[in-house]
């Protein structure tokens, strides 16, 4: 079976800005493949995904080189990229590892915290719970990296950090920004994990964030199994 990078997506909509450069077409097919856009099996072609996101074939080519070396998708010979497998197993291997990174965050940004961090994260999650309320899926993204990257940073573990970065790449962040469900579980999982930030409660802060990826696994493997790229 053969399809473009851009046939089907995740969340019904384009690329939000026009991809110059491999990294952006990386991250485009890299979001359709996690989120079922494009299936196990199918081949993506250079020149029709080059014309769709209106780039030359060149970083198409390099976005695919990166990918490939990601394991996502595999080379065959005189024939092209077709999408490598992807297990249940590895949707929950991506998440517990990002949960275990995030949760060790906000263990350590616990202490850190400030009154004045407080009320900024507040008024992050409450931005948050507009743009669900308004189904603004471009600012639900940006709005939930912001309100994460206010606890990455305070840590203080730039490494960390930055595995975390490396490691969310693999999120569909189309699928959740068009999910309302998960859009309100997302706030009212911030709303628990600010209480136990101001009660200076390491621990509980630590498993709400772990749990926030955990339900994020959950939603992703039950949403694949219903588009069906395992049966």
């Amino acid at each position: 079976m053969t399809t473009s990078a851009t046939s089907r997506n995740s969340g019904g909509r384009g690329l939000r800005r026009r991809p110059q450069l491999s990294d952006d077409v990386a991250v485009h097919v890299r979001g359709l493949i996690m989120s079922g856009g494009v299936r196990p099996g199918e081949f993506i072609r250079l020149d029709e995904t080059a014309a769709e996101l209106g780039v030359s074939v060149t970083p198409v080519r390099e976005a695919l080189l990166t990918l490939r070396g990601e394991g996502l998708v595999e080379l065959v010979p005189h024939r092209g990229y077709v999408v490598a497998s992807l297990t249940r197993g590895d949707i929950n291997d991506l998440f517990w590892l990002q949960g275990q990174i995030a949760e060790q965050l906000a263990i350590r940004a616990t202490p850190e915290v400030t009154p004045e961090i407080l009320d900024e994260l507040r008024s992050v999650n409450a931005d948050l719970a507009q743009a669900v309320s308004e189904s603004d899926a471009g600012r639900i993204e940006d709005l939930e990296f912001s309100f994460h990257r206010v606890l990455n940073h305070l840590a203080g573990a730039n490494k960390l950090s930055w595995f975390l970065l490396n490691a969310i790449r693999y999120t569909p962040v189309h699928f959740y920004s068009g999910d309302r469900g998960w859009g309100e579980a997302a706030t009212a999982s911030h709303t628990r994990l600010i209480d136990a930030l101001a009660a200076g409660d390491a621990d509980r802060a630590g498993r709400e964030t772990r749990a926030h990826f955990t339900d994020g696994a959950k939603r992703l493997v039950a949403h694949l199994e219903k588009a069906g790229i395992w049966d």
